[in-house]
């Protein structure tokens, strides 16, 4: 397989090669797409929890007054 880099990733990825963390560009390039699909997982369970979270206030019919629904929210990120 062969890659095409812009000048700037190629000189990151030579970088870490040269610092000696890396013995090769294609040891870069796995860790690299290893974080990649680190993150992706990451995002897919955030956007799951939150659709998990937007679906129970759907199904929640507990009506708040807004000096309420300010004091929960001030404490919940306090």
């Amino acid at each position: 397989m062969n890659i095409s880099l812009t000048p700037t990733l190629e000189k990151f990825v030579q970088d870490k090669v040269a610092s000696g963390l890396y013995n090769s560009v294609s040891e870069v390039i796995r860790e690299a797409l290893r974080l990649m699909a680190s993150k992706d997982v990451i995002s897919q369970d955030r956007i799951a929890q939150l659709n998990k979270d937007i679906e129970e206030g759907w199904n929640d019919k507990t009506i708040y007054t807004g000096q309420t629904a300010m004091e929960q929210l001030m404490q919940k990120y306090e």
